[in-house]
């Protein structure tokens, strides 16, 4: 298991638990893929979907993830970069959908533009999602 789970838990003031390790490493070796929680399910099928469920919400709460809107109504996760922390989430970066393998990526070098707001409105925040043909596909 990698030690980098142990520090990002430890980090976050969240107990090290085998379960909350495989999770977390299940997303480090996704490389800015996102997962459904369906996807940890099937991967980790030791862990139970209640602790899953908890899991991921922590790991939300605590900055370790973000949630990304799926078309088809089941959120999917995805790692945050360092700049998130407990109940900040700075995910200013664009999501890829890919209409033919269904994989969900961050493309975090490309961020959300401003949107101007009407007068009486005030955002507080604004998620993007695009869909296409993604780069293993398309080759």
């Amino acid at each position: 298991m990698n030690d980098a789970t142990v520090d990002i838990l430890k980090r976050n003031s969240l107990s090290v638990t085998e379960s909350r390790r495989n999770i977390l490493q299940l997303f480090l070796q996704q490389n800015a893929s996102a997962l459904r929680h369906a996807d940890i399910e099937q991967s980790l099928q030791s862990i139970d979907r209640v602790t899953i469920y908890r899991t991921l919400q922590a790991f939300a709460e605590k900055g370790i993830i973000h949630s990304i809107p799926g078309s088809d109504g089941a959120a999917r996760y995805a790692l945050c970069k360092d700049g998130c922390a407990d109940g900040h989430h700075h995910d200013d970066h664009v999501h890829f959908v890919c209409t033919r393998c269904n994989a969900t990526q961050c493309l975090d070098d490309v961020h959300v533009p401003f949107v101007r707001m009407p007068e009486g409105f005030e955002a507080s925040k604004t998620e993007m999602v695009v869909s296409g043909i993604c780069r293993k596909c398309r080759s």
